[in-house]
C-alpha cells in the first residue's frame, strides 16, 4: 500500500482585495497546486487565473532563496542571515549618527498591503529610527480616494460601494471589473453580480476611453477622453441641480456646504464640458436625468480615473452624484460596509490635512492612512543637494519600473550608500542593492485578509497559516526587520524568542488584529479555530448615524481644502479645450496576464503572442500616419521615447492609445523569463519630478499623457 504524501490545506488569495478562497494541495512539503475552495462561503468556488498561477510564482525558480551582497556592479554573492543583518545595522548606525534620520528612507509595494503583518514590524523599525520620509505604491494608484473621503465625509477609511444586487443603474468610471476586479470594492467574480444583475433588469453604464472586455460581458459603454471624467462629473450635476434637481431631504438632514457646490457646478455645463469630453451634451443630460430618477442607482471609479491630474475632484463628485440623488445611504445606491472592526473609519480620521511647500513645490502633508510622499519624487529627494537620501529600503516594490523617470531613479538608487531590497525577486530595483533579503511568499507564512476592511461587499475574514515552511532562507518580513531591531539594539517583536524560525509570528503581532476582532466580539483564537468568520452585511441606512465620524453626522458638500484643486481645474479644462486636432493620448491597459510586475516571469503567461507589450491604436489614427497593424513605432514626448510594435484596435476612441505597464525588464538578470521578453516600459512616458502629480493627494500623473506616434522607421 502506497503512503499518501499529499495534503489539502484551505487559504486565500493574496494578488487582490477580493481574497478569494483557495485550496493548497502540498506533496512532501512543497506547494504543488492551488484551486478554487468550492466550499468558501464568499467566493464560493470563483478564482481567477491569476489567485491560480500563484502556485507557478511559488514554484519559479528564479524567486530569491538566500541573502545576497552585492560584491560588484552586476555581481552579488550569498552571505548568511547574521552576518547580512549585523552589517547592514552597522551601516544603517553609522548613517543615522552621522545624518539623522532625514537621511534614511523607505518605499513600500502592492504587494506589501496583502500582508497583514508587515505594517507592524516595518513601522515599528522605523518609528523607532525616527525615519519619516517614506513613499509607496500608493500613489501610483489610490492616494486620491483617500485624500477625497476625508475632505467629504471626514475620515480615509470611509468609501461607499456600489450595491450592485439590488441597483436599476450602475455607472463605472475608468475601471475593467472583468481584468481588475473592482479595486476598492472586495467582490468575487463581479462580473458574474453584473451579468446577474443586467439579467434582472438594471442597466450598467462604463465611461471609459476603451471598449473594455467588461463590457464586451454585460452592460454598455459611454466612451470618454481620457482624464476628462471630472468635467463629466460636474456637468451631470449641474443638469441635475437644473432639472429634476437635488433630493431635498438628503440635503437637509445630512449635506453641509450645499450651496457652495451648486456655486462650483453651474459654469460646468454639458455644452460646456461636450468637447472636452468628446460626449454630446444631450448624452451627459441624459445620463444625469436618468441617474437621478432611477429607482436606485450606485455609482464607482478606479484606476482610469485615480490616475488623472484631478482623481480626487472626481472622487469628491463621484461622491456628490450619489449623494445628491439620495443614494448615498439607500438599498441599491452605495453603502458602508464596517467588516470585522467596529471603529474602522474612526482609524481614518485623525491624519494630517495640511498642504505644505516642500523643497519641490506643493504637496499634500504625507502621514497616516493612504497619504504617503509622491512617488514621483522619489528621485528628487535622494538626489537632493541640500538633504540627500543616504540609505533606503525598498520592500516588496521595483519603483525603477514602475514610476515615471526611469533614468533619473537608476541614478538616484545608484547614488545611495546603502540599499536594502527585501523581495521574492532580484527586479531592476535590486540591481542597485547592497542586500537583498529573501521575502517568504503568500504561501510560506501566516496572514489575514486585512486588506478589504471596510470595503468588502460580505464582510468577513480569513486566518491562513502558513501553507508551507519557507523553503531555502527565506524568511517573513516579520521576521527580517525584527532580526535587524534586535541588531540595532532596539525593542523587537521576537525579543525573548530566539527560536522563532519564521513560521508561526509572535503573538505581539497579532495584538492589533485580535483588538479589531474583540471590537466585533471575536478573537484571534477564534479566528484561528473557525478559519473563516462572516458577519452582516451592514444595512445601507445606517451609513449617516452609525459610519460617519462627523460631528453633526453630515457630509461636506464643497469641502473648503479643495480650494487650490479647483483653481486648478479651470487651468487644466483651458488646457484640454485648446489642444490640436488628432493630439493623441496614452492610457494604460490592464491585463489579465500581467499584475504590475508581479507576474512578469511566468513562462505561462507568455504564451500566445503575450511576451511583448504592444502600443494599440485606433485603425484611424494608424492610416493617418501611415502605420500598418505590427508595424514597430516610435512613441514618444517631451518626456521620453520608447520603441513598440503596434495592434490596431477598433475598441479603442480615436486619438486614444493604450500600453500595458509592468514591463522593461531588459536589464534584470535576475529575472530570467522576464529579460528574454522584456517588452517597454511605457512609464518612461510619464512626467516625473515637481509637477507631476495631483498636489491635494500626492497622486501621480499616470494617464491621458499626450504622445506622438510615428513610424520607427522615420527616426
Amino acid at each position: 500500500m502506497i503512503e499518501q504524501k499529499w495534503t489539502q490545506k484551505r487559504t486565500f488569495c493574496r494578488v487582490c482585495e477580493p481574497a478569494c478562497g483557495l485550496v493548497a494541495t502540498v506533496e512532501d512539503g512543497r506547494l504543488v497546486a492551488l484551486a478554487a475552495d468550492r466550499a468558501h462561503p464568499v467566493s464560493r468556488g470563483y478564482v481567477c487565473n491569476k489567485g491560480l498561477y500563484g502556485a507557478d510564482l511559488h514554484n519559479d525558480p528564479d524567486r530569491l532563496k538566500v541573502p545576497l551582497r552585492r560584491v560588484a556592479p552586476g555581481r552579488f554573492e550569498p552571505v548568511g542571515w547574521d552576518e547580512a543583518l549585523a552589517d547592514i545595522a552597522a551601516r544603517l548606525r553609522a548613517i543615522l549618527d552621522r545624518d539623522g534620520p532625514g537621511a534614511v528612507a523607505s518605499y513600500t509595494g502592492n504587494p506589501a498591503a496583502f500582508n497583514s503583518l508587515f505594517g507592524p514590524a516595518f513601522g515599528g523599525l522605523l518609528g523607532q529610527l525616527g525615519v519619516r520620509t517614506g513613499f509607496s505604491s500608493g500613489t501610483q494608484d489610490c492616494a486620491n480616494k483617500f485624500a477625497g473621503s476625508e475632505a467629504v465625509f471626514g475620515t480615509r477609511t470611509l468609501h461607499p460601494l456600489p450595491d450592485i444586487d439590488r441597483s436599476d443603474l450602475i455607472v463605472l468610471f475608468g475601471e475593467n471589473p472583468a481584468v481588475s476586479h473592482l479595486s476598492f470594492v472586495s467582490m468575487p467574480h463581479p462580473m458574474q453580480r453584473l451579468k446577474d444583475a443586467q439579467a434582472r433588469g438594471a442597466r450598467i453604464v462604463y465611461v471609459n476611453p476603451r471598449r473594455i472586455e467588461a463590457a464586451a460581458i454585460a452592460g454598455e459603454l459611454l466612451p470618454i477622453k481620457p482624464d476628462t471624467d471630472v468635467y463629466l462629473l460636474a456637468a451631470m450635476l449641474h443638469a441635475i441641480d437644473r432639472g429634476p434637481g437635488f433630493d431635498a431631504a438628503a440635503l437637509q438632514r445630512h449635506g453641509r456646504n450645499v450651496e457652495a457646490l451648486r456655486a462650483f457646478i453651474a459654469p460646468w455645463t454639458p455644452e460646456r464640458v461636450a468637447p472636452v469630453t468628446g460626449i454630446a451634451a444631450e448624452t451627459i443630460r441624459a445620463l444625469a436625468r436618468d441617474f437621478a430618477a432611477a429607482p436606485a442607482a450606485c455609482a464607482h471609479l478606479s484606476t482610469g480615473v485615480n490616475m488623472g491630474r484631478q482623481g480626487t475632484l472626481a472622487y469628491w463628485l463621484l461622491h456628490m452624484l450619489v449623494f445628491v440623488t439620495g443614494n448615498l445611504g439607500r438599498p441599491g445606491g452605495n453603502f458602508y460596509s464596517q467588516g470585522f472592526y467596529a471603529r474602522s473609519t474612526a482609524a481614518g480620521a485623525n491624519g494630517p490635512r495640511a498642504m505644505v511647500d516642500g523643497p519641490f513645490g506643493r504637496m499634500r502633508q504625507p502621514g497616516g492612512v493612504g497619504i504617503a510622499l509622491p512617488g514621483t519624487l522619489l528621485a528628487d529627494h535622494v538626489l537632493n543637494p541640500d538633504a540627500p537620501i543616504r540609505a533606503m529600503f525598498v520592500n516588496s516594490g521595483n519603483p525603477v519600473l514602475s514610476i515615471a523617470g526611469e533614468a533619473r531613479l537608476r541614478k538616484a538608487f545608484a547614488s545611495l550608500e546603502l540599499l536594502v531590497c527585501v523581495d521574492i525577486y532580484r527586479n531592476a530595483t535590486a540591481e542597485y542593492a547592497h542586500y537583498i533579503l529573501p521575502a517568504a511568499g503568500a504561501y510560506e507564512r501566516e496572514d489575514i485578509n486585512l486588506t478589504g476592511l471596510g470595503l468588502q461587499d460580505q464582510p468577513s475574514v480569513q486566518f491562513s497559516e502558513a501553507v508551507v515552511s519557507p523553503a531555502f532562507e527565506r524568511r517573513p518580513e516579520w521576521w527580517i526587520y525584527g532580526r535587524l531591531a534586535q541588531r540595532l539594539g532596539l525593542r523587537s517583536p521576537l525579543d525573548g524568542l530566539d527560536g522563532l524560525d519564521g513560521e508561526a509570528a509572535p503573538p505581539e503581532l497579532w495584538a492589533r488584529v485580535d483588538a479589531m476582532l474583540r471590537s466585533r466580539g471575536q478573537s484571534m483564537a477564534a479566528l484561528r479555530e473557525a478559519g473563516v468568520l462572516l458577519f452582516e452585511r451592514t444595512r445601507p441606512e445606517t451609513f449617516f448615524d452609525e459610519h460617519l465620524p462627523t460631528d453633526d453626522h453630515r457630509v461636506d458638500c464643497c469641502p473648503q481644502a479643495f480650494a487650490e484643486a479647483i483653481a486648478r481645474m479651470d487651468a487644466i479644462f483651458d488646457e484640454l479645450a485648446a489642444e490640436p486636432p488628432g493630439q493623441l493620448k496614452l492610457i494604460g491597459k490592464r491585463d489579465a496576464f500581467m499584475l504590475n510586475s508581479w507576474y512578469a516571469n511566468l513562462p505561462k503567461l507568455k504564451a500566445q503572442g503575450r511576451d511583448h507589450n504592444p502600443l494599440f491604436m485606433h485603425p484611424d489614427d494608424a492610416r493617418s500616419r501611415g502605420i500598418a497593424d505590427g508595424e514597430r513605432v516610435r512613441i514618444a514626448n517631451r518626456f521620453g521615447a520608447i520603441e513598440a510594435a503596434v495592434r490596431l484596435s477598433d475598441q479603442l476612441m480615436p486619438g486614444v492609445v493604450a500600453m500595458t505597464h509592468g514591463w522593461g525588464q531588459g536589464a534584470s538578470p535576475g529575472l530570467s523569463v522576464a529579460q528574454r521578453s522584456p517588452g517597454v516600459n511605457c512609464n518612461l512616458l510619464l512626467p516625473s519630478g515637481p509637477g507631476a502629480f495631483e498636489p491635494i493627494s500626492n497622486q501621480s500623473h499616470m494617464t491621458g499623457i499626450p504622445v506622438e506616434v510615428s513610424p520607427a522607421r522615420a527616426g
